[in-house]
């Protein structure tokens, strides 16, 4: 039986200003809802505005509301209002450089551009740490996350709760 994550609570936060104001329509959130239900997730999604105080506070409500994954998606490229990985940090008391470096490989020989991602990952601190994912806006990084996470995701919560490795 392949590793799964049923009965885990992730929580799936698009992070974009247009998304948020109802200009546009969340692409790459529901990309990656679906494919953490798909591996039995219990998933609950947010659209939220760019920011870091904003991206802080969304990761910081998950937690304390149980969830046990965050992914975001959106606000970690070079421009502006791109500061996803600044308001994650603040959040992070553990890196997971190798995650965040996977994430970016994923695409960038297809999409040179995707090394310009800063996305983060890390653990969350407290006695019951959650992980936090950060991935580019596009539908298409949101696909090939969804595959590294599906890899990764059941191991690392396996970890975290003490499971041998």
């Amino acid at each position: 039986m392949s590793p799964t994550l049923a009965g885990v609570v992730v929580a799936v936060v698009t992070v974009s200003d247009r998304s948020s104001r109802g200009e546009r329509a969340d692409a790459s959130g529901p990309v990656l809802a679906d494919a953490l239900r798909e591996l039995g997730a219990s998933v609950v999604t947010s659209v939220v505005s760019d920011g870091a105080d904003e991206v802080e506070r969304v990761i910081r409500a998950a937690v304390a509301e149980g969830a046990r994954v965050v992914v975001t998606t959106g606000g970690t490229g070079i421009g502006p209002r791109d500061l996803t990985p600044e308001g994650t940090s603040r959040v992070l008391a553990r890196p997971l450089p190798g995650l965040a470096e996977r994430l970016r490989a994923a695409d960038a020989d297809a999409v040179p551009g995707a090394v310009l991602s800063r996305g983060l990952a890390g653990l969350t601190g407290g006695g019951h740490p959650a992980i936090v994912v950060n991935v580019a806006g596009s539908t298409g990084a949101a696909r090939s996350a969804a595959g590294v996470l599906a890899a990764v995701l059941p191991h690392a919560l396996a970890q975290l709760d003490g499971e041998d490795h």
